[in-house]
């Protein structure tokens, strides 16, 4: 039995999500046997989806039957996402997959909140993820994520870089960080264009499977700054259920569509409320992110509800997915970053993985 040998069993087993072997996208991690006992850890859009049982199950038997001689076999799944292939990311941003701009059409459908906190539903499904506060004129991830330092300096082929400030294991970058507290960013927009670009260009971010940007509302200099330095993986949109929110998201769509940036989903923030008896009010009208989402084709990521906590814990730093896990807000958060991946794994479903599993070899 060889490496070759398992990589051609899982090369006829296709990855549930994406439709597409295992071997041929990268997907086999790891191989490790020792006399009679084999270990195979696999990538997957999603480890905890309905059918994970009956698939290692599957793949369990078809190992088996190619060699009997084999005691025991242990196949493990954990989250994986492909990387965005572009030669222009590459030469910005080495080493970051994937550039995800969250965006909205107007202000107050509560961006920032969600931006944050699906930085850190990805975060808690083992990605390497980070976060730049795009929103030059109205920084909100200081506060959000608690944040009192300002990025440090590093050498870096040559040349003075930033080196991201890290909170809750994810890399972050704000114009906030290098301001005084309460001080106002009065600058044209060729001004902001030029300090988002500096974070992206001449900052260390490293290796990272996702790079969100929080962008400010509507449809200005900051996005088509964005759009045109680095070859972004896609735009989420996020909008409230009311019309005149929802007519405004559809004009951020439409927006990243001119610049040919997909949009791999809407979420909709605020999207009821839940009282303690268990009765639901839609406040703001019921059903508007998924009608949008019907008219122009896309996916619609999840809808999350109104609660205090997720407004307090971002008030006190400490996002609600990080701060309480066990909230229906916090799952609700973790099933949106779920469907999020597997939205960027069916975008980049045509860039295949290069690097070849890690062998272990044991006895």
């Amino acid at each position: 039995m060889t490496e070759n040998d398992i990589k051609g069993i899982l090369s006829l087993i296709n990855e549930p999500f994406i439709g597409k072997d295992f071997t041929s996208l990268g997907f086999v991690k790891q191989i490790s046997y020792n006399g009679k006992n084999l270990s195979v850890i696999l990538e997957i859009s999603d480890e905890d989806f309905a059918g994970a049982d009956d698939l290692k199950a599957r793949i369990t038997s078809d190992i088996q039957k190619a060699f009997p001689e084999l005691k025991e076999i242990n196949i493990s799944f954990k989250t994986g996402i492909l990387n965005h292939d572009s030669r222009q990311k590459e030469f910005v941003m080495p080493g970051v997959k994937n550039t995800i701009a969250v965006a909205s059409g107007k202000g107050g459908v509560g961006k920032s909140t969600v931006a944050v906190n699906l930085t850190m539903a990805l975060a808690k499904l083992g990605l390497k993820v980070g976060l730049i506060d795009a929103d030059i004129y109205g920084p909100s991830i200081p506060l959000m994520m608690d944040i009192h330092t300002s990025p440090g300096i590093a050498e870096d082929k040559g040349r003075k870089v930033l080196v991201p400030v890290e909170q809750y294991g994810i890399k972050l970058m704000s114009i906030g960080f290098l301001m005084k507290k309460d001080d106002a960013v009065v600058w044209r927009g060729p001004m902001a264009s030029s300090a988002l670009k500096q974070f992206m260009e001449d900052s260390l971010w490293g290796n990272l499977d996702v790079l969100l940007f929080d962008m400010p509302p509507g449809t200005g200099d900051i996005q088509l700054t964005l759009s045109q330095t680095v070859p972004l993986t896609g735009a989420v949109i996020v909008t409230t259920p009311q019309e005149i929110a929802t007519a405004d998201a559809k004009k951020g769509y439409t927006m990243f569509d001119k610049v040919n940036v997909p949009t791999l989903g809407v979420i909709e923030n605020m999207s009821y409320y839940k009282s303690e008896t268990g009765k639901i009010d839609y406040i703001f009208g019921q059903g508007g992110g998924k009608k949008m989402c019907e008219e122009i084709g896309v996916e619609l990521l999840g809808e999350i509800p109104i609660n205090s906590k997720i407004r307090e814990q971002g008030d006190a730093g400490n996002p609600i997915v990080n701060s309480n896990p066990e909230e229906e807000e916090s799952k609700t958060f973790l099933n949106i970053a779920k469907n999020l991946i597997i939205s960027i794994n069916k975008r980049n479903t045509s860039g295949k993985q290069s690097k070849g599993p890690e062998i272990i070899m044991e006895g």
